[in-house]
């Protein structure tokens, strides 16, 4: 099989992607949360996490209003809610009371932090990297905190919950549960 120049989005065959909630302070005092799947560890020393947010975005105004987050990585059983955090503007819709999410404090910044998530980083913007049409967002991290029984020193325990990982539009797929080790050279 050889390799042929791809036509598609050019990426698409990046996706499928794990999937975050990204939580805000928004003006007014305002609390919103978007879905992303533009996410990754960017540096273990200082502990920071990239996201990509559309500079049209309410998000990315929230981010430059109040710029601390919280990463919420949601489970499986969120696959409807995460679709339909994204399919509406915080910027028209509070989507905290629409949706019904259940928010509590976190323990080192003020936006909250979304109870049901499997794993929550409590983050502040280190700095903005303006690249075409978004803003790359370096969030250092300043908290990490688990749903207890559910991670271990592997990451998710996905014999026990699974992570949704973002295809396109409605698209999510779920992670293997089997876990397999590379040998050791």
């Amino acid at each position: 099989m050889s390799l042929v120049e791809y036509s598609g989005v050019f990426y698409r065959p990046l996706h499928p992607r794990p999937t975050i909630l990204l939580i805000t302070l928004c003006p007014g005092g305002r609390v919103n949360a978007m879905p992303a799947s533009w996410n990754m560890p960017i540096s273990e020393e200082p502990p920071t996490i990239g996201i990509s947010v559309y500079k049209e975005a309410y998000t990315y105004q929230c981010l430059k209003h109040h710029p601390e987050a919280t990463v919420n990585v949601p489970s499986q059983e969120h696959a409807d809610l995460v679709y339909a955090l994204g399919s509406v503007s915080g910027r028209s819709v509070d989507k905290v009371a629409k949706y019904g999410l259940r928010l509590i404090p976190s323990d080192t910044i003020k936006t909250p932090t979304w109870a049901d998530a499997l794993a929550v980083y409590e983050t502040v913007v280190d700095k903005e990297i303006e690249v075409g049409e978004v803003g790359l967002f370096v969030l250092r991290v300043l908290k990490v905190k688990v749903k207890e029984g559910l991670v271990d020193k592997w990451g998710i325990n996905l014999g026990k919950t699974n992570i949704l990982l973002h295809g396109s539009g409605r698209v999510f797929y779920l992670v293997d549960s089997r876990r397999m080790l590379a040998k050791q050279s």
